[in-house]
């Protein structure tokens, strides 16, 4: 699959049919996540897989009743251990720049689950308390998004996008980008 066609139609899935994600899929899309950018290559992200249902029915709890997560085959939690960034980058590395990281892994993730046929969601509204309780994650690890993942049974339209002439400056900030953007994007 085409980067570009994976980025434009790809959707946030969140209706699954009752089918196991096969472990190939879920190892491809681990390693795509390991391979995206981070600070100072230090790669700070961990992952825990999840298929035991009645945890996947607790992180449903966890993310204020969002039961339709628990449908998923697989939910992978993205987690950071900070201590490398944080020694390395001060507070700036703990507040800001682990979550570009795990933001960067995500969104491998999902752009991995899609070319491999399946469906996932970013989820980022839970209890990170309850989270850490039901995966027994330790408090120095941070715990950033829940990746539910499976075959999608849905195929949802594609939300509306704010024009690029409307979010693009050139040169400077105000100065609008209009006579340089190409009509297809308008």
């Amino acid at each position: 699959m085409d980067v570009f066609e994976a980025i434009f139609d790809r959707r946030s899935i969140r209706k699954f049919i009752d089918k196991p994600v096969e472990e190939e899929k879920i190892a491809k899309i681990l390693d795509a996540a390991r391979w995206a950018p981070s600070v100072g290559n230090l790669q700070e992200w961990q992952f825990i897989v999840v298929r035991d249902p009645g945890r996947k029915l607790q992180l449903s709890e966890a993310a204020v009743g969002q039961y339709w997560i628990a449908q998923a085959s697989v939910i992978i939690v993205v987690l950071t251990k900070n201590d490398r960034v944080t020694r390395a980058y001060g507070r700036r590395g703990e507040e800001y720049f682990v979550k570009y990281d795990a933001a960067a892994a995500i969104q491998n993730m999902l752009l991995a689950a899609h070319a491999l046929g399946l469906g996932a969601c970013w989820v980022s509204v839970f209890d990170e308390t309850a989270v850490e309780r039901i995966l027994k994650i330790p408090s120095e690890i941070d715990v950033h998004a829940l990746i539910p993942i499976g075959y999608p049974a849905e195929n949802p339209i594609p939300p509306h996008r704010i024009g690029i002439e409307y979010i693009t400056f050139f040169e400077e900030y105000g100065k609008r980008w209009v006579k340089n953007v190409p009509k297809f994007l308008r």
